[in-house]
């Protein structure tokens, strides 16, 4: 990830609904959620939430799928993960044994096989 994506990412988080939005789908898993559920549970307008759905989508944060009349909404581990990296790739002064407990955590969230560890 490069700063100008790291910049739209922060961007899009920087809002509540949106932060809001990226955490719900974290804990969905590779399921995800469709957009009128996601509204129901933030207890706002469909309006709204696709209005933040497709700023996360612009900055690369969630990933959406047509399920008959549905469109699901699922976390996008990989940007999410590199959103990270990105965070931590300078860390602490060349001694990344520091920094070791946070990639750890966020290594073991990854999704894989349709469910999260």
């Amino acid at each position: 990830m490069d700063e100008r994506q790291a910049l739209a990412s922060f961007g899009a988080l920087s809002q509540e609904t949106r932060l809001q939005i990226v955490r719900m789908l974290v804990v969905a898993g590779p399921d995800g959620m469709a957009a009128g559920t996601i509204a129901e549970k933030l207890e706002v307008s469909p309006s709204n939430v696709s209005f933040h759905l497709k700023e996360l989508d612009h900055a690369g944060l969630v990933r959406q799928q047509r399920e008959a009349r549905s469109i699901i909404y699922t976390a996008n581990y990989d940007a999410l993960g590199g959103l990270v990296r990105f965070l931590m790739e300078d860390c602490c002064a060349g001694h990344p044994e520091i920094c070791a407990p946070a990639v750890e955590v966020a290594a073991c969230c990854i999704p894989t096989e349709g469910k999260l560890q």
